[in-house]
């Protein structure tokens, strides 16, 4: 759906779900502003016994002059001038759903970023990879032409991801990055809404929970129920308990409508808090974040399906102790792999881009390179060569080992859309230069090469989840699931990692 295609209809309500979060509220504010400067008549509102009360968005909302307003059912027809909307459009939320009150209209739209729940409106658009539905609306305006000039639109928006996202911890979807870069924002403005978002309600409710803990000795972890809170409130507690020193990863979470919200923080190497979120909700949710702060959500209705008899608190034990019992950890530089059950395999000559780094920016520039997979930070240097594989990864190489490995060839270069571990490759990479915030698309900048194949490595296919530290990088594990490839260099013992199942056939040939 795009939003040009809303613009036949007006008068235009745009409703947010009951008891209005900080995004709710900045993705409404958005769209609000877009219809009015497209020329259509566009209320924002918001149903429910409960007005706005918290603090940080009682400012939100008088500091950014958002113009939202409160409706009664019963009397939303009534109130309506000069006549019913001809389209309503639900944003945080979906029409129908149990978290927002019906309200009258001839048609409906949907706008949000939650797992599905509703299925029988035509007009919707649903992202639930990212992490807040101010990304989706900034996403959607971007598409239309319409360019966020306003700084009291863009604060909101940034808002919206920063709360929704407990302050940035836990985003994982590089158009979440985008925008959080993107928009124009009064920073001022955000510290003002992060120093008043804690209520003495819910000081006492993270002060009752981190005295209520369970704590797992063997793997050093520890989980923590919550009573409902702001989703930051999860953050404040579980940055409190990973300080306690027998923790070194932790989980907390709490019951919303619809399921449950999960923070979670890991201080070692060996537990990457990102990756552990998103083992926790697989298959029944998402998770997501960085290495040490990390969160998700679980949807009630897939959770119950697959776990009907399962308390909440049995479910985050089970799963976290699943987690730990069934992974190997290989450290490459001190593991000698018995070969004698793995096959040899030769490289294939594959297809890649390469950009030389030097001539798209001066030496010494600090650049961000965005990827599906998350943000490279590193400087150009003359020989820096970056490099675009067949899934979409980006990795730095140098020159003298690049034209010993690599034929340029005079072909444009096409990036691949390779779907890897349920993500579809269609975010295309950035490079962004730290020093003046300009973003280039990466495979612009790039030419098409051939790796000439030959080398052979000898590899297996994993049957357990396995986290390797590389000889490269000793402080980040590559993660292999069930169905990938372990693979070692045949000239170098030391050199371990990991191929994804759907590339190492694209890259390998049995020798």
């Amino acid at each position: 759906m795009r939003l040009e295609e809303l613009l036949q209809y007006d008068p235009i309500t745009i409703q947010c779900h009951d008891n209005p979060d900080a995004d709710a509220i900045a993705s409404g504010f958005a769209l609000y502003t877009y219809f009015r400067s497209q020329g259509r008549r566009a209320r924002l509102v918001y149903a429910g016994r409960n007005r706005i009360r918290k603090s940080n968005l009682l400012l939100m909302v008088e500091k950014l002059h958002i113009p939202i307003e409160h409706v009664e059912d019963e009397l939303f027809v009534a109130q309506l001038t000069p006549a019913p909307a001809a389209l309503l459009i639900t944003v945080d939320c979906q029409y129908g759903a149990g978290n927002v009150t019906g309200l009258p209209a001839k048609e409906v739209a949907i706008i949000d970023h939650h797992p599905t729940e509703i299925t029988n409106v035509e007009k919707s658009e649903i992202d639930p990879h990212l992490g807040s539905c101010s990304t989706l609306v900034w996403s959607m305006l971007r598409e239309a032409g319409y360019r966020i000039e306003d700084s009291k639109v863009g604060t909101a928006l940034y808002y919206g991801l920063y709360t929704d996202t407990n302050q940035f911890s836990e985003i994982y979807d590089p158009l979440d990055m985008d925008m959080r870069d993107a928009v124009p924002c009064e920073k001022s403005l955000i510290t003002l809404f992060r120093n008043s978002n804690l209520s003495l309600q819910e000081m006492e409710i993270a002060g009752v929970a981190m005295i209520r803990y369970i704590y797992n000795d063997d793997y050093r972890y520890a989980i923590i129920r919550s009573q409902p809170c702001d989703p930051n409130i999860l953050g404040l507690i579980s940055d409190f308990l990973i300080q306690v020193a027998e923790v070194d990863s932790c989980v907390v979470y709490n019951e919303i409508g619809d399921g449950y919200k999960f923070s979670v923080r890991s201080c070692v190497r060996e537990v990457q808090a990102n990756e552990l979120a998103a083992f926790l909700a697989e298959g029944i949710g998402s998770g997501g974040g960085h290495r040490e702060k990390a969160g998700g959500f679980i949807n009630r209705a897939l959770y119950e399906n697959v776990y009907p008899t399962l308390h909440s608190e049995a479910f985050f034990s089970q799963r976290l102790n699943d987690y730990f019992d069934n992974c190997r950890i290989i450290y490459a530089e001190e593991c000698e792999i018995d070969l004698s059950d793995m096959r040899r395999y030769v490289k294939k000559p594959v297809h890649a881009g390469c950009v030389e780094a030097a001539k798209i920016l001066p030496a010494g520039t600090p650049v961000t390179v965005r990827t599906l997979e998350g943000d490279v930070d590193m400087t150009v240097e003359q020989d820096l060569i970056i490099m675009i594989g067949i899934k979409g990864e980006v990795y730095p190489n140098r020159r003298e080992k690049f034209e010993k490995n690599y034929t340029v060839t005079g072909e444009p270069y096409r990036l691949n859309r390779v779907r890897t571990h349920g993500k579809d490759g269609l975010y295309e990479p950035t490079i962004r230069n730290r020093a003046t915030g300009e973003v280039m698309k990466l495979a612009d900048c790039a030419r098409s090469c051939i790796a000439r194949g030959g080398a052979q490595i000898h590899a297996k296919e994993l049957t357990e989840r396995v986290k390797i530290f590389t000889a490269w990088d000793e402080e980040k594990y590559m993660l292999g699931r069930k169905g990938d490839f372990l693979a070692v260099r045949c000239d170098d013992r030391h050199d371990i990692y990991v191929v994804e199942r759907n590339i190492f056939y694209e890259t390998y040939a049995p020798a």
